[in-house]
């Protein structure tokens, strides 16, 4: 079976989709639409764009959805997903590629995230740090032991987890990681607490948006960051796109469900090799 996989912020880089644009008529007239649907020229942005830039949430967001899902648009029939999934910011990509939400409204609610992530950073400050080289249970252990709000938020690949809490709750567990045997316990150059408990406010925000919106039963089981697990019931994919903000991604589980549940093979698309990496690790 073809699993299509959908990276999520991390993978952008300037000149993403410029290509697209300029071989492909369908890409233009979604980039185009884009820009009309935000309000500014993104692909501005994306196309000859600073990182700094690059790196606001507001903008890395919609244009690793855009990029990531013009991607398989344009595959036109060669597009046959039969399982898929999306890391973070990339289960809106991958909803919207398989059909669960139109171009437009994968666009507005992928903005209305990244805005209330973005003022969630700006009013509760927080950090994530990358630990290497420990079992889960030893990083759950000593995240639950540490005063303050830190949690693991990122199942990336086994000896690869990513936490995120409190400033100073995870400079804390980053030096009881270290002296646990990690490897490495790394802060990341991120915003804010993703996937943690600080991001409250913004599943808040983000919860009126999405019962606004029209979900659709997608073309294949999509595989949530929240479970791992395959759904294609619309209520029930509206229910864990919202709580996927303050919950972990476990994307270990995910690919290792689709593994066993049929994927022979699969594509990611959308900027860069990130999930490729992940998943060759995952799956030896």
């Amino acid at each position: 079976m073809k699993a299509y996989v959908f990276p999520g912020q991390g993978s952008q880089f300037t000149g993403m989709g410029k290509d697209l644009y300029d071989k492909d008529a369908l890409a233009k007239e979604l980039f185009d639409k884009a820009d009309d649907i935000l309000g500014y020229k993104i692909t501005g942005i994306m196309f000859e764009g600073s990182d700094e830039q690059l790196k606001q949430t507001k903008v890395t967001q919609p244009a690793i959805f855009l990029h990531s899902v013009i991607t398989a648009l344009c595959m036109g029939k060669e597009f046959k997903p039969e399982m898929a999934a999306g890391h973070s910011l990339g289960e809106f990509s991958a909803l919207t590629a398989c059909g669960c939400l139109s171009f437009e409204d994968g666009l507005r609610l992928v903005y209305a995230r990244a805005m209330a992530m973005q003022k969630c950073c700006e009013n509760v400050p927080g950090a994530m740090a990358a630990v290497l080289a420990l079992p889960d249970g030893t990083i759950e252990d000593i995240c639950s032991q540490t005063d303050g709000v830190v949690v693991a938020a990122n199942y990336n690949c086994p000896g690869q987890v990513v936490i995120s809490g409190e400033s100073s709750a995870v400079q804390d567990a980053c030096e009881k990681l270290k002296e646990a045997g990690a490897r490495r316990a790394l802060p990341l150059p991120v915003g804010g607490a993703f996937h943690s408990p600080l991001m409250e406010p913004a599943r808040l925000e983000l919860a009126e948006a999405i019962e606004k919106t029209v979900f659709n039963t997608p073309v294949c089981p999509v595989y949530q960051n929240v479970d791992a697990r395959p759904y294609t019931d619309p209520a029930k994919i509206k229910e864990n796109l919202l709580a996927q903000l303050t919950s972990p991604v476990r994307w270990t589980e995910s690919i290792r469900n689709m593994a066993a549940d049929g994927m022979s093979d699969y594509i990611e698309c959308g900027p860069g090799k990130v999930l490729t990496g992940l998943i060759s690790k995952i799956l030896k």
